[in-house]
């Protein structure tokens, strides 16, 4: 909830440049501060309970922070069916490049940690921190079994149960294949600003093994994984959240 002398954000909308209609939420920087980018996981939007706390954080320090939605989510327009990593990734920089000005740090969720990671590589100069909330790269790799890739080929679309919701969560092979032509594990991952990341411990969408890989893989010299015991992989409770925000605050003195 939004507090008295941190006023809420006014829900706006750009175009991309080909009548895309994307929803966003902007709290302007002050005084040359960084601006946060967050960048939700799939299926997800801006509104959600890290996203909010991220943007009260950064409106009580003066910091710049831009949420919005990809589109076919949230309150952009668009069809989810159509959505694939690299158009929701070409989104997240058209809203770095449009809506923002100076030094940026990326706090990407899940799926957006991964989106994070492309976003950081095609715009180093503006990029200075990158915070992974139990991120997610390479999802469409290592998420699904032989036999749900199997039918995701034939029947063009995967319907599996939703833990967070009685809708099933459908992922559409458009979204699989730009996965899978995307994927950063395995190989060096050419970044050279701190990151750091946040995972549960009993996370059980994202396997452990994804950021201890992703720890390994990235060339920073200065990349931390913090386990949050008994921790899922939402990391919406208080205490989550709070861990989220103190790795938040470290990135913001580095890049100041």
């Amino acid at each position: 909830m939004q507090t008295p002398d941190i006023p809420p954000t006014d829900l706006a909308y750009f175009d991309p440049g080909d009548g895309r209609r994307i929803a966003y939420r902007l709290r302007e920087p002050k005084g040359g501060s960084p601006t946060v980018v967050f960048l939700p996981g799939y299926a997800s939007d801006m509104d959600g309970a890290k996203a909010e706390a991220i943007d009260l954080f950064c409106g009580a320090r003066g910091l710049g922070c831009l949420r919005f939605d990809y589109s076919g989510t949230g309150s952009s327009g668009g069809d989810f069916g159509a959505g694939t990593l690299e158009r929701w990734l070409d989104e997240a920089v058209a809203a770095i490049d449009m809506l923002t000005e100076g030094t940026i740090i990326l706090a990407g969720s899940s799926m957006g940690g991964w989106i994070a990671l492309h976003a950081a590589m095609k715009r180093p100069s503006r990029v200075k921190g990158l915070l992974g909330i139990a991120a997610a790269p390479d999802f469409t790799d290592w998420g699904f079994t032989a036999e749900e890739k199997e039918q995701l080929n034939r029947d063009g679309k995967l319907e599996r149960a939703n833990p967070y919701g009685s809708e099933p969560s459908v992922t559409y092979l458009g979204f699989a294949l730009s996965g899978q032509a995307h994927r950063l594990l395995h190989s060096p991952i050419d970044l050279k600003i701190p990151v750091r990341l946040v995972h549960g411990e009993q996370d059980q969408e994202v396997p452990m093994g994804v950021p201890i890989k992703l720890l390994q893989d990235l060339r920073s010299s200065d990349v931390q994984l913090r386990l949050i015991k008994g921790g899922g992989h939402r990391l919406s409770e208080p205490h989550e959240i709070h861990a989220i925000l103190t790795e938040l605050v470290g990135l913001v003195e580095l890049v100041l």
